[in-house]
């Protein structure tokens, strides 16, 4: 039985500060949506990092109680939306994945992860906004991910600690889960490999925003800045990593106060003076569930 509290604004103010910042540009009841589905995703994300069997078996239950229509408040929240259930599904069989050990093998892998962890958050999020065309699913489904492979990006140290690479083997080969976790070793060569797969990672990010972009004509003019604002904070953090002049870091990157302002007045400018039309959505990526409904 899924039962979690709704606590909307206090969980995105809490965990999710680069959203919470750009969460001021939405109006009043976007903001609510966006808190109430950043409080389910960061429920069931929380039990994915569990790795146990129990709350394996929780996952695959939910889905079960998804399929079925139960009368529960993910459910209710879906439906009041215009959410398909079958995007959650997509999102909860991300997450069984993580509660295994993982090892991303190549980009198409890396990218099919990212959609079911991430682009299905952006086509919820699509929906939540009041976005109609259906042209507009692909750009959210893009958006999620170039912000997910953001994540991967900065959290390559703490996902070791879990047991999970999600830099394509084949990005880092002779890398083993030792290499990237195991903080009394310092290998400049090894170092050297993980960073320039990291960048390839933040470069292949980028081509994901340039594609969200290109569907913010679709979003309603009152949520359009505020989600063009949350999309470049988060490349903000990739951008940041790029410039670190260290190999490979241990620390976890975040962006202040005041990098989060200049990229807030840097957006806005490009949202005055930057026609939408500018963004031009180019195929990087093979056909995913979900991208027509």
């Amino acid at each position: 039985m899924i039962d979690l509290e709704l606590n909307s604004s206090k969980d995105l103010k809490r965990e999710g500060r680069s959203f919470y910042w750009a969460s001021f540009f939405l109006p009043k009841n976007s903001k609510k949506k966006a808190g109430t589905l950043y409080s389910i995703c960061r429920y069931f994300d929380d039990i994915a990092d569990m790795h146990s069997e129990d709350q394996t078996n929780y996952l695959k239950d939910t889905i079960e109680e998804i399929k079925k229509n139960k009368n529960n408040k993910v459910n209710i929240f879906f439906q009041k939306n215009e959410i398909n259930n079958s995007i959650f599904i997509d999102l909860i069989e991300g997450l069984i994945l993580d509660q295994q050990k993982i090892r991303i093998q190549n980009k198409e892998e890396l990218i099919k992860y990212s959609y079911h962890v991430a682009g299905t958050v952006g086509l919820m999020m699509s929906k939540i906004i009041g976005v109609k065309k259906e042209e507009a699913a692909k750009s959210a489904i893009d958006l999620g991910i170039g912000m997910q492979l953001t994540n991967i990006a900065r959290d390559v140290y703490e996902d070791s600690k879990m047991k999970r690479i999600y830099l394509p083997a084949n990005w880092i080969p002779n890398i083993s889960l030792k290499n990237l976790n195991n903080l009394n070793e310092t290998n400049s060569e090894n170092d050297e490999k993980i960073s320039k797969a990291i960048n390839k990672v933040i470069t292949l990010s980028e081509k994901f925003y340039i594609n969200g972009f290109a569907g913010l004509k679709y979003i309603p003019f009152s949520t359009r800045l505020g989600v063009f604002i949350a999309a470049n904070v988060y490349k903000g953090i990739g951008v940041k990593i790029k410039s670190n002049k260290k190999k490979y870091s241990r620390e976890r990157i975040y962006l202040n106060s005041f990098e989060k302002f200049i990229i807030t007045i840097k957006s806005l400018l490009l949202f005055i003076f930057i026609p939408l039309m500018n963004y031009k959505y180019q195929k990087i990526r093979e056909s995913l569930p979900n991208e027509n409904l």
